[in-house]
């Protein structure tokens, strides 16, 4: 990782994915630039949204940014002392993905093999990165016309991504947990209780109706300020007419992608929100 003239490794740099714990920009000074997680900090894109998405339990699935090209997501994994974990897991999801009916290519990116998996109308990158007991993944998904756009925007993202691991052991291979900002936590606690009342109405999106779908101009807080909170359960099914969605592989136990209620392809398929 590059340093600055004084030996200090920045954010701002790109040289990341950053462990926290060999940064030298303070904590406080990514307030209102990066997504505080807890187990990764994500830079947000000026212009963009944040949007967590609920599952059918009303629990919080998924947190992503939203961008005129598609949308990113950033988790992070524990992982053995060794480097290596990324390659395995390419190889994995490779086949998987190819078993569930997507075209599937790898490529050589900047920290090594990217996957790229289509399915009509839609690109989904895979791309990993090794760290010091951990790998981090970021997810782009996206329309065909705008995948190279999103490729580069979300290895922007990763480049200036920081994971903070902890010291708490956790077997290799599994999700480090996320802890949503208390603003963010706030507006899906009351997102939660209106979908157990069942008294707000839902637009053909899933979200909650009258919310809004522009852009938000600033960095973090305000964007964590106007965060969509969108329930899975609301979003309508492909008509009969429509290609089946591509579900993401499930996955051993061992294996780093737990599959979600509600695959990120086929959220995708059926709630296109780039």
């Amino acid at each position: 990782m590059a340093r600055d003239e004084q030996g200090e490794l920045r954010i701002g740099s790109a040289e990341g994915p950053y462990d926290i714990e060999a940064l030298d920009t303070p904590a406080e000074e990514l307030e209102n630039s990066h997504l505080d997680l807890g187990s990764v900090l994500v830079p947000v894109v000026e212009g963009g949204q944040v949007t967590v998405e609920m599952s059918a339990e009303h629990e919080p699935e998924a947190v992503y940014l939203v961008t005129p090209h598609g949308r990113i997501s950033v988790s992070a994994f524990a992982a053995p002392k060794s480097p290596g974990l990324w390659r395995e897991v390419v190889t994995e999801l490779a086949a998987s993905l190819r078993d569930e009916g997507a075209q599937v290519a790898i490529e050589d990116g900047h920290w090594g093999r990217e996957i790229i998996a289509t399915v009509p109308g839609a690109a989904h990158r895979f791309v990993g990165v090794d760290g010091p007991r951990w790998m981090v993944r970021c997810i782009a998904s996206g329309p065909d016309e705008t995948a190279d756009e999103l490729g580069r925007l979300a290895r922007a993202v990763l480049a200036e991504s920081v994971v903070r691991r902890g010291d708490d052991p956790h077997p290799p291979r599994d999700a480090l947990p996320i802890v949503l900002p208390p603003v963010l936590a706030e507006q899906v606690a009351a997102a939660q209780q209106q979908m157990l009342d069942d008294q707000t109405p839902v637009d053909d999106a899933g979200a909650p109706a009258g919310t809004a779908d522009a852009s938000v101009p600033g960095g973090a807080l305000e964007q964590v300020a106007s965060a969509t909170v969108i329930r899975d359960d609301a979003v309508p099914a492909p008509t009969t007419d429509e290609p089946a969605p591509i579900e993401e592989p499930e996955v051993a136990d061992d294996e780093p992608m737990p599959r979600s209620s509600g695959s990120a392809m086929q959220r995708f398929r059926r709630n296109r929100r780039s």
